[in-house]
């Protein structure tokens, strides 16, 4: 009897001025494990040479597809593919990062093993000089009660877009919100509440790209306090139809806080009310959330820190990151 074709699987690849990794992206794609794919690369109006890079792998591959779009940014981009999908399944790939070679046949076994209707895997973080290996030997299968209570705290679940293998039908009514940063966050937990089983296998099949000048040292940016809109945003989405997730969903706003804290810490100018913001939202509930014993031992560490000042929590975040 004739093996049955497996599925077609539609892979979004947003691009825009990354002409430097576009190839090395594309190509980790186009050597999946698993065929049966659709490539849709999304030129997002790229003043660079990746519109002619996307046009030239369109020639090589019969299941590359091209959009030529003007800039609307990322989550234009992510729903200008999403649009044109004719996968039973969608994936997202950043076109500066690049794929393990069974990327996608590992979340979709996952996903078909246990019914589900997402399917997490783990990843590399790529320094210039280091990787980091996020994953390890677990494996989850939830619902999304529980997979919301382990992304609230950190615990291997998290909100990118990137590294998930998503039932095309939950994207029926959801879109990335146009012009905002940390997009994922404002739209990856409704995806799971749609959902009815949330499968991560904690195996890295997908590279992380720290480029050498990721870290911002120009002016913090307004758009940075995106993450804490699209954060509280999701708590209050989860209190109000999970309650007894209120802790949790608070250890998440302060890390929202947190991690802003650190781009304003890492940035050489910055307007001192942006810092009186951050500073009075974290002093006035850190001591509540340090009494959360689920806490991770960073975010501890970093809360405590800001007990001595920005200065001195500047300084702690230096260290740190040379440490990792």
């Amino acid at each position: 009897m004739e093996k049955a074709a497996k599925p077609l699987i539609s892979i979004i690849i947003p691009v825009y001025k990354v002409e430097e990794y576009l190839d090395k992206c594309v190509e980790s794609v186009v050597n999946q494990t698993y065929e049966n794919l659709e490539i849709i690369l999304v030129d997002d109006g790229s003043p660079d040479k990746c519109p002619r890079m996307c046009d030239k792998w369109f020639g090589k591959d019969k299941r590359i597809r091209i959009i030529h779009k003007k800039n609307g940014g990322l989550s234009d981009a992510r729903n200008a593919g999403i649009e044109k999908a004719k996968g039973e399944y969608i994936s997202f790939v950043d076109s500066d990062d690049y794929l393990e070679p069974n990327y996608v046949e590992f979340l979709y076994d996952n996903l078909i093993n246990e019914n589900a209707d997402i399917s997490m895997g783990k990843h590399y973080v790529r320094y210039p000089k280091k990787t980091l290996n996020t994953g390890s030997n677990k494996k989850y299968i939830v619902d999304p009660h529980e997979c919301f209570e382990k992304l609230l705290y950190g615990e291997d679940f998290d909100v990118s877009a990137w590294g998930k293998l998503y039932k095309i039908e939950l994207f029926d009514d959801i879109r990335y919100p146009r012009g905002r940063v940390y997009e994922d966050a404002a739209t990856t937990y409704k995806l799971i509440d749609k959902s009815k089983v949330i499968v991560l296998n904690s195996v890295p099949i997908y590279n992380y790209i720290i480029r050498g000048n990721s870290i911002s040292n120009n002016s913090f940016s307004e758009r940075k306090f995106d993450l804490i809109k699209s954060t509280n945003e999701m708590c209050n989405y989860i209190i109000k139809k999970y309650p007894d997730l209120e802790k949790a969903c608070k250890r998440r706003i302060m890390y929202a806080y947190l991690s802003t804290y650190t781009q304003l810490a890492k940035s050489k100018k910055y307007d001192e009310k942006h810092k009186e913001e951050l500073t009075k939202y974290i002093k006035e509930h850190r001591k509540e959330i340090l009494k959360d014993k689920r806490i991770g031992l960073r975010d501890r560490l970093g809360l405590i820190s800001t007990y001595l000042g920005f200065n001195f929590y500047k300084l702690c975040w230096r260290f740190y990151s040379t440490i990792r």
